[in-house]
């Protein structure tokens, strides 16, 4: 008999988040793949209980393909959004400017 994970989820704007809190998913399992354990996701982000954090594992590792879709297609929402901001105010000069005054120990 398979077993089903209900997680506290809520969708705003296409994105699934935890419930309660502003914490989207795929923040939990980026956490996840990266070597953290439930207890280290739930000290790092406090506003997810550690009960929500085991249920998203687990409800991750129960739909890993659907989910992996997902997060994919989010990487790819944000970097154009990053590149379409970036497009609209350049900050090659503001590096430099910081870069130079680094430089000369000012900042």
């Amino acid at each position: 008999m398979a077993v089903t994970t209900q997680v506290p989820l809520v969708t705003r704007n296409g994105v699934m988040l935890i419930e309660g809190t502003r914490v989207p998913i795929d923040t939990i399992i980026g956490a996840f793949q990266d070597g953290y354990t439930a207890d280290e996701i739930n000290d790092q982000y406090p506003t997810v209980s550690l009960a929500a954090v085991h249920q998203v594992i687990e409800y991750y590792l129960q739909n890993r393909a659907e989910l992996d879709g997902y997060v994919a297609e989010r990487e790819k929402k944000k970097a154009e959004i990053r590149a379409e901001c970036e497009q609209r105010r350049p900050t090659d000069k503001i590096v430099a400017r910081i870069q130079a005054r680094r430089s000369k120990g000012i900042g």
